[in-house]
């Protein structure tokens, strides 16, 4: 069977799927699961060194003929949107059931399904118009998705945020789809780079595809979009949809020119991004918000990858460019499965004690021993740790980087500010995951939800056993998956030669440190069955009686690193000292606002509504007003006709 039946198959079971979804759970299951490992299939045949497919339909959509294409580049993307499509599904059906919520979980399995079917249209449009159509397509289905809990206080207003950042995202795609099609005749996307006047429509497709990806300062609607969806779809936002712009960066700059300092912005940028949104991932409270910055960061990471990339086909077509470019598709897939994995263990703790507040948990790991492990597990491939996939792909970007930085060449001024700023953003993000699991799952209950707290059900660790477990593969054993990425890589401009020796070595490296990983714990297992476990307190620090609120906290974990970055947090606080011999009471509370929103956003857009409220007065429906502003624009033209007209 070819690519385009089992693409075809693909589509027709998502779309069933949107249709019966609602009334038929376990068939909706069987469907997105089919759909899903159809473009697993199509895109594994693509990247396992099949030719690419294109395909033109007899019809047309919107007078435009409809054109798909696969090539290596889009069916990385489209795989991993199978793998974490399908994931999703299996987990939201204990996760967000019908006995739970009877109204909105049928209709989430509707819109799951059409997000899925869309994205894979974005991944497959080969024509401006369609891929206007589909982007939108799943704007709308992540929108509906985002507000799915009708008891969520802050999902409606982040699901208008999302909408409205979206918007304007796909505002300036509509100008860069209409530029290329007014320039070049026809709304036919592919390789365009011999048309230099194609260039400056860069910058609008960075803004728009930066919007959706969330590159900082565009990310204002991330981290309110993803703390405020249920977390299954928080996990297919942050693991494939976000990647909807990175696919769309990656593309366009591969088929259209780009002018000469995008590579320079795209690098500076991608490590600012990856700073900045580690500096605020660790002053959060809010898991969910933790884990929506730390996909700020990754963002960056991948930009600095592709940056490089942009710098290094300046000169012709550099090693260290194409293995900069490789670490970022790789990077695409190991952020993919590690972020799903921590946005599925995050849902698992908010099912077990329906909060996501760090403050209020603790000690969770002898409850909910399966989700700690594989929450960990997700942690330490996040935070570029080997012998895991995220420690593979960022040293391959760091490699790239070395390499730009030794060629005596302008690009090693930027490859040597960018190293550095993600080797910070790398220990931040350890920080930042070490706190995480710390204050979740070690040490002893808080109180409340925490007590009562149980292990999720098998259909929810299923997809994130089976998400960590393709996160291992990625760490252990990269030599082979070389040429499949060679591919990816290879259809953005060109072949990026052959694999590195440094790649064997890393896998095998990798292998060597996992096996005396799992020496150790077997050494450590086998003494405490043989001794026994022997429990007592921790240190008391000299109280007779120590309680559950005499240790750290999520704000003295991350109290220093956050006074570092205050001039950027500008953290808000409020507390109460103690007083008196015997106090009664004290309190404090610190909040991170969302600096770039409430800052710079909000008082732009309250400026621009203002101003247009103070326009609106000129429709006061006076005639001879009306009038008198028609004459003051004829005189305006007049005067500014004379003044070019005058030698």
């Amino acid at each position: 069977m070819t690519d385009g039946p089992i693409l075809f198959v693909a589509a027709a079971a998502l779309l069933l799927g949107c249709l019966l979804g609602p009334r038929f759970p376990r068939l909706w299951i069987a469907l997105t699961l089919a759909g899903a490992a159809a473009f697993i299939a199509a895109s594994a045949h693509i990247l396992g060194g099949g030719e690419p497919w294109e395909w033109r339909g007899g019809f047309s959509v919107g007078g435009e003929q409809l054109h798909l294409r696969l090539d290596g580049l889009s069916a990385l993307f489209l795989a991993l949107l199978g793998v974490v499509g399908g994931a999703g599904a299996v987990y939201s059906r204990s996760y967000w059931s019908d006995a739970q919520y009877p109204r909105s979980a049928p209709r989430g399995r509707a819109l799951w399904s059409a997000l899925v079917v869309s994205m894979g249209g974005v991944l497959l449009a080969s024509n401006g118009l369609h891929f206007l159509l589909a982007w939108e397509a799943f704007v709308l289905a992540a929108y509906f998705l985002i507000i799915l809990d009708p008891d969520s206080a802050g999902a409606r207003p982040a699901g208008w945020l999302y909408l409205a950042a979206s918007h304007a995202g796909t505002l300036c795609l509509f100008g860069f789809f209409c530029g290329i099609a007014s320039r070049t005749g026809s709304w036919d996307l592919g390789p365009m780079r011999d048309n230099a006047g194609l260039a400056p429509l860069f910058w609008l497709g960075l803004v728009g595809f930066g919007l959706k990806a969330g590159l900082f300062p565009l990310h204002v609607w991330l981290p309110s979009g993803h703390a405020s969806a249920p977390s299954h779809v928080s996990a297919i936002l942050s693991g494939v949809m976000i990647n909807m712009g990175v696919y769309g960066l990656v593309r366009f700059t591969g088929w259209l020119p780009v002018p000469h300092e995008a590579g320079w912005v795209l690098i500076f940028g991608g490590a600012v991004s990856a700073l900045a949104g580690m500096a605020f991932a660790v002053s959060q409270t809010d898991l969910k918000r933790l884990l929506a910055y730390c996909t700020v960061e990754n963002v960056g990471i991948i930009g600095v990858g592709l940056g490089a990339a942009l710098l290094g086909s300046e000169q012709g077509g550099t090693s260290w460019g194409g293995l900069a470019l490789a670490g970022a598709l790789l990077h695409v897939w190991s952020h993919g499965l590690s972020k799903a994995l921590l946005f599925f263990g995050a849902g698992s703790v908010v099912h077990a004690t329906g909060t996501r507040d760090m403050s209020r948990l603790g000690g969770l790991w002898k409850r909910m021993p399966k989700t700690a492990a594989l929450f960990a597990f997700g942690s330490v491939a996040i935070s570029g740790l080997p012998p895991l996939g995220g420690f593979v792909s960022e040293w391959m970007i760091y490699l790239g980087l070395l390499g730009a930085a030794s060629s005596r060449s302008p690009a090693a001024w930027a490859a040597i500010p960018a190293a550095i700023l993600l080797g910070i953003s790398g220990a931040l993000a350890l920080a930042a995951f070490v706190k995480a699991c710390s204050a979740v799952f070690l040490g002893a209950s808080r109180g409340g939800t925490s007590d009562h707290a149980h292990e999720s059900p098998d259909l929810m660790i299923g997809p994130m056993a089976a998400l960590a477990a393709l996160g291992a593969v990625i760490g252990l054993a990269p030599a082979p998956l070389w040429p499949s990425i060679a591919r990816a890589a290879g259809a953005w401009r060109g072949p990026v030669g052959p694999m590195p020796w440094a790649v064997l070595a890393l896998g095998l490296c990798n292998l060597v440190l996992a096996g005396l990983a799992l020496v150790a714990a077997a050494l450590l297992g086998r003494r405490v069955r043989d001794g026994g476990l022997k429990r007592a307190p921790t240190w008391s620090c000299g109280y007779a009686e120590p309680t559950a609120r005499m240790q750290y906290t999520v704000g003295s974990f991350s109290g220093i690193i956050s006074g570092w970055f205050s001039w950027a947090l500008r953290p808000q606080g409020w507390s109460q000292r103690p007083r008196g011999l015997f106090p009664a009471r004290a309190h404090r509370f610190e909040r991170i606002p969302e600096t770039v929103l409430e800052d710079a956003v909000a008082p732009a857009a309250l400026g621009v509504l203002q101003l247009s409220t103070l326009v609106r007065r000129l429709q006061h429906g006076r005639l001879r007003f009306y009038i008198l502003y028609i004459v003051a624009g004829l005189a305006g033209l007049g005067i500014l006709t004379a003044m070019e007209a005058r030698p």
